[in-house]
């Protein structure tokens, strides 16, 4: 139904810059939202970004002033762009979109990214 692309991970060392992309396809009728959530080694899955189709955002609050999250609606897709950047970032991180698509309202995810901040 929904195929989620993600690409832009990789090695940094501290301070550096990555920036993550995802497309989202299928049979989409509308996104609400969509966003990256980061799961560390041995730990949970958190939100570090989302926006809506309202370009309303939210950021935890370990990103705030280094990370910013930006939409093309168009395209249905959705950009990362992380600066100064920790070795506490490192986690694989996810692409999710909260869509409606002809079975389902709800949330898709991408099959993750792995970024890793060391030097």
């Amino acid at each position: 139904q929904v195929q989620i692309v993600e690409s832009g991970g990789g090695l940094v060392q501290p301070g550096g810059s990555l920036r993550l992309s995802c497309a989202a396809s299928g049979s989409i009728f509308s996104i609400y939202a969509m966003g990256w959530y980061r799961q560390p080694p041995g730990k949970q899955r958190e939100l570090v970004a989302r926006i809506t189709s309202g370009d309303e955002t939210n950021y935890a609050d370990s990103v705030k002033g280094r990370f910013t999250i930006s939409r093309d609606n168009a395209k249905n897709a959705a950009y990362l762009q992380m600066n100064s950047l920790k070795p506490e970032d490192t986690a694989v991180y996810y692409c999710n979109v909260y869509a409606i698509v002809p079975t389902k309202v709800g949330d898709f995810w991408g099959q993750g990214t792995q970024v890793t901040v060391s030097s």
